[in-house]
């Protein structure tokens, strides 16, 4: 079943909750959608938050244009969904080094020296937090 809506639902949030990857799409131009894999957090206002390098193509590309597009699916093995949140993103200086930590508290094991390590060096550069503001949530559930 699909549905649409301009909010997260709150199964939508338990479900986004979870250490899945989100697909991030953002709008290019020319350029034809090319996804990438993000973390993300999906927040209680219902926004979803990404951190990611100054530099990085996809800054420069929501700065010419601030609509992206994340989708993230149940893993295989489980029963069919997905989420779509599409919308305008703003950029904030502040608050990516924390949710650097945050999230690879979730993704990784922090106890491996290795990727205790990798977090070092994440937060040593600099990061900016990128927050979509939903206009379209869209979800299936087979």
């Amino acid at each position: 079943m699909s549905t649409a809506t301009s909010r997260l639902t709150a199964e939508d949030l338990e479900f986004l909750a979870r250490p899945l990857l989100g697909f991030l799409t953002v709008a290019g131009g020319k350029q034809p959608p090319q996804p990438r894999p993000v973390w993300f957090e999906a927040t209680a206002d219902g926004t979803v938050q990404f951190f990611t390098e100054p530099d990085s193509l996809k800054i420069r590309r929501l700065r010419r244009d601030p609509r992206a597009s994340i989708v993230v699916a149940a893993p295989v093995g489980e029963r069919e969904r997905w989420v779509s949140v599409a919308g305008r993103v703003t950029i904030e200086a502040d608050g990516a080094h924390d949710l650097c930590a945050r999230l690879a508290a979730r993704y990784w094991d922090l106890a491996d020296e290795e990727r205790a390590g990798d977090l070092a060096t994440m937060l040593a550069g600099d990061q900016l937090q990128v927050v979509i503001h939903p206009e379209t949530v869209q979800r299936q559930t087979y």
